[in-house]
């Protein structure tokens, strides 16, 4: 049987309806209804709209996740009808954290709206986030200190734009430049200013229309202890800062 047919069984069996009741209300015969729920033959595409519509769940998530192994009070729902996020626990209750490895960054972005790639992915939970969908990325490059390679991200899924507070950090997901770790300054009708905090980078812009993800900073996982050298060039940094910005109000003056 196919993902659809089990899911279509799945789903009739939490209503307790029967494969009648369903026919009459997708406007099909019992005859041609159970073909399809036993996989048999394909649903046409207008039939499965009805479905879609009947459920209330997308054409994506009944074709290609199993829907038997969630909860779908537990799913949160995504911009344009785009695959849910399952909110999945562990044996002890706790979220279910999807950790993206280095490698698997640029394949991200073709499979964050594949379940099957999703459900492949290793996870960790953390008792003390909740209330959210939580995934973690791993930080690369040296634009936002002291996060070094090897250090996870953990953000909170972010629903909105409008819902970004200025001066946070968040993970951005673009099209363009895959997984980023940021600093929102700013939005306006078609972009958002993100900055590096490391002020060797120039803050620059995100078209709105490129975004595909927005995950909030939640905590950072270290996978390497900090060296003596690395905090005492922190401490110089900070330094420096300090004096670039003393002398920044100087020249405004």
């Amino acid at each position: 049987m196919s993902v659809l047919s089990e899911n279509m069984r799945h789903l009739r069996g939490q209503q307790k309806y029967a494969q009648q009741k369903i026919a009459d209300d997708l406007l099909i015969t019992r005859g041609r209804y159970a073909k399809y729920e036993d996989g048999s033959s394909e649903p046409p595409i207008e039939i499965l709209i009805r479905l879609s519509k009947y459920y209330r769940i997308s054409i994506d998530l009944l074709v290609g996740l199993d829907l038997s192994k969630y909860s779908l009070e537990k799913m949160m729902k995504l911009p344009d009808n785009r695959t849910i996020f399952p909110i999945t626990v562990d044996e002890k209750g706790e979220n279910k954290i999807e950790i993206i490895p280095e490698k698997a960054q640029m394949g991200y972005l073709q499979g964050y709206s594949d379940p099957g790639y999703i459900e492949k992915l290793q996870t960790i939970s953390l008792p003390f986030l909740r209330n959210g969908k939580f995934r973690a990325f791993p930080a690369s490059g040296d634009s936002m200190p002291p996060f070094k390679n090897g250090t996870f991200i953990v953000g909170k899924y972010v629903e909105n734009v409008s819902d970004l507070k200025s001066n946070k950090t968040y993970i951005f997901i673009t099209q363009n430049e895959g997984v980023v770790y940021k600093r929102f300054k700013k939005k306006t009708s078609r972009n958002i200013m993100v900055s590096s905090d490391n002020p060797l980078y120039k803050p620059y812009d995100i078209k709105l229309a490129e975004l595909v993800e927005i995950w909030e900073y939640a905590c950072s996982i270290n996978t390497a202890e900090f060296e003596t050298e690395t905090l005492d060039m922190m401490t110089v940094k900070d330094m420096f800062l300090s004096l670039k910005k003393e002398i920044d109000l100087i020249k405004k003056r």
